[in-house]
């Protein structure tokens, strides 16, 4: 199935490292109780959870396959890049000097972006929904001799964190399963810094207005459903629950004006933009337009301010 969940790259996890080469178990980040979808009885967090869990451990998942320790150790000389989005790497200068800074990697488990992060001289926590994604971040951190937190948890509610806990968030394609992408975006900026950066990376709402199991089986490429598209509202009875009894991930598209607004009227400055491109094989849209893009936010010391409560 060619959905946007191919794209994606996603974790929590939380742990306070020691000292070099100290890796902690993860712990759990408290997760209010989610209202089950309508209609549906499905709570989508904990079903994302489980169907993430699954994909991890079946060893046909892309974002699921630990780096190599020539990674790591490139990534302690200096040699190392990074994607948010499936082929285009990221600016360098987008993360500034990542030595002795607090990042954290949300939704992005899986033994990839936080371990290169954690070579290169960062203090990382992981954070993901998927406690399977954060063992291969785990795992890695332990071969290689990294310093590495990971925290279990929800990305719209990162209450475990103290505001201003982190200079840096990298954030890969992965809010496409949360609901409500809006709190992902307070939530960021409660818990960066001033000065804090946001890396982000979401799809082309546009790649949701078509039908990819249609288009599967040899169906036209026509516009189908409405935008913003959710698995839960939009799918048809019968495909929806054959989704969720296949445990396949809930999936969400959201605008630009909650996906870009958002991050804007959370109180970020928009500093860099880019679009990516999939491959012909992934979907046939990819010769039809960017199937998803990323942006740069900064948490400005005056959106700081406006944020703090009076008194």
């Amino acid at each position: 199935m060619r959905r946007a969940t191919e794209v994606m790259y996603r974790s929590y996890s939380l742990t306070r490292a020691g000292g070099p080469g100290a890796c902690v178990p993860a712990s759990i980040c408290n997760h209010a109780a989610t209202s089950l979808a309508a209609g549906i009885g499905v709570d989508v967090f904990e079903h994302n959870r489980r169907a993430w869990n699954r994909q991890s451990t079946s060893g046909e998942c892309r974002w699921s396959e630990p780096v190599a320790p020539t990674v790591t150790r490139a990534a302690a000389r200096g040699d190392w890049s990074l994607i948010l989005t499936p082929t285009r790497a990221v600016p360098r200068d987008w993360f500034g000097d990542v030595r002795g800074a607090r990042v954290l990697c949300l939704a992005s488990g899986g033994g990839q972006q936080a371990p290169v992060l954690a070579a290169a001289g960062a203090r990382v926590t992981s954070f993901d929904a998927s406690e399977e994604q954060l063992a291969k971040d785990t795992l890695v951190a332990e071969r290689d001799g990294l310093a590495l937190a990971t925290v279990r948890g929800d990305m719209a509610d990162l209450s475990c964190f103290a505001a201003g806990a982190f200079d840096l968030i990298f954030h890969p394609v992965s809010n496409v399963f949360a609901r409500d992408v809006v709190s992902v975006w307070q939530e960021c900026h409660r818990v960066l810094s001033p000065g804090g950066r946001l890396l982000s990376g979401f799809m082309n709402p546009d790649f949701f207005l078509f039908d990819h199991d249609a288009i599967e089986q040899g169906a036209a490429l026509e516009a189908k459903f409405p935008l913003p598209f959710s698995d839960i509202e939009d799918l048809p009875a019968g495909q929806r629950e054959a989704r969720i009894a296949a445990g396949e991930p809930m999936e969400f598209s959201h605008s630009l004006d909650t996906q870009i607004g958002g991050q804007l009227a959370a109180g970020f400055v928009i500093a860099g933009f880019y679009e990516d491109r999939w491959d012909d094989q992934a979907t046939p849209l990819n010769a039809l337009m960017p199937t998803s893009m990323a942006t740069l936010a900064i948490r400005t010391a005056e959106s700081a301010r406006s944020a703090a409560p009076p008194g």
